[in-house]
């Protein structure tokens, strides 16, 4: 018997193997979720990984070099086989044959309440993009999980004299969505969980605790655990992935394979290694997922020495690109072969509110976006989509169930998609206007200010924005500042007296700082995001040096 499972019959059992792990920070409870077994479990999988992961980002780095000299990505000799061989992977669990609309989020408690009601299939709870890591984000976001699989979750809003505040509850089990978890990527650590002097890794902390408080009911209930895994750049990655959530497997009395995950492809060197990541995973994976910001920030990031490839403003990197286009319809091709999921992405827009006349064009407007981006996806041959948006599932419902009056199509093949390196990498036609480059510079501040402030998804001119967008943004500026002589559409030049300029106007744009979340530390964002433009070397993301920040 395992001594996590022994302390599920012996709460009062104190482990002596979480010695040499320090935790630097307190919230409300956290003592009933970091528990002596729950610190045994952290501590092995630092001790036992840690140093496989330390070697993996180094070779992302090594690799990046190659990039900066002039190399380009491409289709790894030594895994051709891979490629080549006719193979699949692990039956998918009922729980997850139909996705056709996944809503995805922040994990406070009122989000978790509202998106697992919300009637979509199923609900991506987010540890990464949408939730700022403070250790009370973390706290409190581990405790609403377990709390909601236990069924328990409750969540008032404030209130006053006059109203009281609004109670929520979990509807009925079988009419939530299906929980998944995205965890941290391997590149983030957490630092206030220190293992033997070192900082933890925060995709191991995310998903081990996760899997430590919720695995047994879940698994009774044939409902996972299931995870979202980002950010990944090869087959390696996520070999790491198979064996650490196999170390978790283990020590909790799971069978093999239990854990199942859905891996995003949202870095440009995972495209040419789509295969070989179902097969590293192929006992537990149920499908790959097209990331689509993160995947155009990793192109701007891979191809950052390149001058031939700089991206025009985001608005006009649509999924019509070619090298978007490509990588989308070799992942369902490569997803269907192999009998897992493709998975479409996020449209950004949201709807807009108010009941004037420009208010309502707005919002019939950004709906038709999302209707036609979802038509695309269902017809391209996707299993499935996302929103951000509880408003939008009907929308993205209505157009798959249209297209798909099957739990999935995976009988689209796409055999006759045919893409190779070239089409993956293909530059981009478009301009930058002026428009495009200062609203760039507001989303980052403002973006970043609320992430400094503990939120991590936040909308900005009917858009949602989370930390891929406002990458997209920060490399895109970083990209045009250090690309000599780039014009706006009107002839002036992109520079960094450009840059200032938009500085300038920000307040004006901004409005009032109050009204807005992060509003008391807008000039502190200013502050990385100059820094951060002005740097000779790019960094790797954003929220690295920002997460110093952060209590």
């Amino acid at each position: 018997m395992s001594a996590v499972m022994a302390e599920r019959q012996h709460p009062k059992a104190t482990p002596g193997a979480a010695a040499g792990i320090e935790i630097t920070a307190q919230a409300a409870e956290q003592d009933a979720l970091l528990t002596p077994a729950a610190l045994e479990l952290l501590a092995g999988l630092h001790r036992r990984y840690e140093a496989t992961r330390q070697a993996l980002l180094g070779a992302r780095r090594e690799r990046q070099a190659f990039f900066d000299a002039g190399g380009l990505p491409d289709f790894r000799e030594d895994t051709a086989a891979i490629r080549a061989g006719d193979w699949r992977v692990a039956p998918l669990p009922a729980a997850l044959l139909d996705r056709r609309v996944e809503i995805t989020g922040p994990v406070d408690p009122k989000m978790v309440i509202n998106a697992l009601n919300s009637g979509a299939n199923c609900y991506m709870a987010d540890f990464e993009d949408s939730t700022s890591p403070t250790w009370d984000n973390l706290m409190t976001g581990q405790r609403a999980l377990r709390e909601a699989v236990a069924g328990s979750l409750t969540f008032t809003s404030p209130g006053s004299d006059a109203r009281p505040g609004k109670l929520y509850t979990l509807k009925p089990f079988r009419e939530q969505a299906v929980l998944m978890v995205r965890p941290r990527g391997w590149h983030l650590d957490e630092k206030h969980v220190r293992v033997d002097g070192s900082a933890m890794s925060g995709s191991l902390f995310d998903a081990a605790l996760f899997c430590f408080h919720n695995a047994e009911v879940l698994a009774a209930k044939d409902r996972g655990p299931y995870l979202y895994l980002p950010k990944l750049q090869s087959m390696e990655e996520a070999a790491l992935w198979n064996d650490a959530l196999g170390h978790i497997e283990q020590a909790l009395g799971l069978a093999e394979g239990r854990i199942k995950v859905t891996v995003l492809i949202e870095t440009l060197p995972a495209a040419f290694e789509m295969d070989e990541i179902l097969h590293a995973l192929r006992g537990r994976i149920a499908g790959l997922n097209c990331g689509r910001w993160d995947y155009m920030f990793s192109y701007i990031k891979t191809f950052r020495a390149h001058r031939d490839r700089v991206l025009p403003e985001r608005g006009q990197v649509t999924m019509t690109q070619p090298f978007l286009r490509a990588y989308s319809e070799l992942l369902i091709q490569t997803c269907h072969r192999r009998g897992a999921h493709a998975m479409g992405g996020m449209a950004a827009q949201i709807p807009v509110g108010g009941s004037d006349e420009a208010s309502i064009e707005a919002n019939q407007a950004a709906l038709a976006k999302v209707r036609a981006d979802k038509l695309r996806e269902v017809t391209a041959g996707h299993d499935g989509t996302w929103v951000a948006h509880p408003a939008l599932i009907p929308i993205a419902r209505a157009v798959f169930d249209e297209r798909m009056p099957g739990k999935h199509q995976q009988h689209v093949l796409r055999e006759e998609v045919t893409v190779g390196r070239d089409d993956l990498i293909k530059p981009s036609l478009g301009t930058i206007t002026r428009e495009g480059f200062e609203g760039n510079v507001e989303v980052c501040v403002r973006y970043l200010a609320a992430w400094l402030d503990g939120n991590g998804c936040v909308p900005i001119h009917n858009l949602m924005e989370d930390a891929a967008t406002a990458e997209i943004a920060r490399a895109q500026l970083w990209s045009w500042l250090h690309s000599h002589e780039l014009h706006l559409d009107d002839g002036t030049p992109v520079d960094f007296a450009l840059l200032e300029r938009a500085f300038i106007g920000l307040p004006k744009r901004i409005g009032d700082r109050a009204r807005i979340p992060g509003g008391s530390r807008i000039n502190e964002a200013i502050g990385v995001l100059d820094r951060l433009t002005h740097a000779d070397e790019f960094e790797e993301f954003l929220t690295l040096p920002a997460y110093a920040r952060l209590d």
